[in-house]
């Protein structure tokens, strides 16, 4: 799927979380579902920095171009040194690593770390960059006629308000973690799951998506998980377009209002 899809999708996600957590008895207070959402959102444009036109790797300068190249080379490493019988010829690492199970647990678990053991800082940082995807992915129309100064300056201006709110007490920061020192060990939580909802949504395409690595199915080890291929469609085709998207918004809507209490 395109970089919109993604990040409605990440969005859409969240807040359905947000009205499971309602229903369990641990609901999120707003700026953890506003803050977690966004996130989320973000996260999921993030497994396309293997591929140097993707938003991601565009959103951050000379940087971000410079770790799609980092991640390429890694992603395709590691799909040489683990790819069986079955698996194709590769020159690239797009919709390998980056594209796994693996991955998400392995990126959501190193930021929930960050978090609770940098501080302020870490938790700013981490803010930043998802803000900055978010605005890329959700407001991508005005964000491509804008400069990426004025889209980071928004960025950290949503980071520090959201950090600023969620320091308050009982504003979040120890949401669903409450011991001394776990706070905000929660925001890997979004940072994972938008990782897989990138993985499930690029799985409905033709290509299909390698979830499942490192397990073994049949004679390969990166195999293309997806739907019957009939039922797939093509990146940036009417189906993402004028059904996916807007079932994303409305499944967002629903879940916003189940995450609230007023459904």
């Amino acid at each position: 799927m395109m970089g919109p899809a993604h990040s409605l999708s990440g969005a859409a996600a969240w807040l359905g979380v947000g009205a499971a957590a309602y229903g369990a008895g641990s609901p999120m207070p707003w700026p953890v579902l506003v803050s977690g959402a966004l996130i989320c959102a973000g996260a999921a444009l993030a497994p396309d920095l293997d591929h140097k036109a993707a938003t991601i790797s565009r959103a951050f300068g000379p940087l971000s171009r410079w770790l799609c190249e980092v991640v390429d080379a890694l992603s395709h490493a590691a799909y040489k040194a683990t790819k069986m019988r079955g698996d194709s010829h590769r020159s690239g690492g797009h919709r390998t690593l980056t594209h796994t199970w693996l991955w998400a647990v392995l990126v959501g678990g190193g930021m929930s770390l960050l978090a609770m053991e940098g501080g302020r800082w870490a938790v700013l940082g981490i803010l930043f960059v998802h803000m900055v995807l978010a605005i890329e992915g959700l407001l991508w129309r005005a964000a491509r006629v804008s400069s990426d100064v004025l889209v980071w300056l928004l960025g950290a201006a949503s980071a520090w308000i959201l950090a600023q709110t969620m320091d308050q007490p009982g504003n979040g920061a120890n949401w669903l973690f409450g011991e001394p020192g776990q706070e905000y060990l929660w925001l890997g939580l979004p940072i994972m799951l938008g990782a897989l909802v990138h993985d499930i949504g690029d799985a409905l395409t033709v290509s299909g998506c390698p979830i499942l690595w490192p397990i073994p199915i049949g004679r390969k080890r990166w195999y293309a998980l997806g739907t019957p291929k009939p039922m797939r469609f093509r990146a940036g085709s009417w189906v993402e377009l004028k059904v996916l998207m807007p079932a994303f918004m409305l499944l967002g809507g629903i879940g916003a209002l189940g995450a609230l209490g007023y459904i």
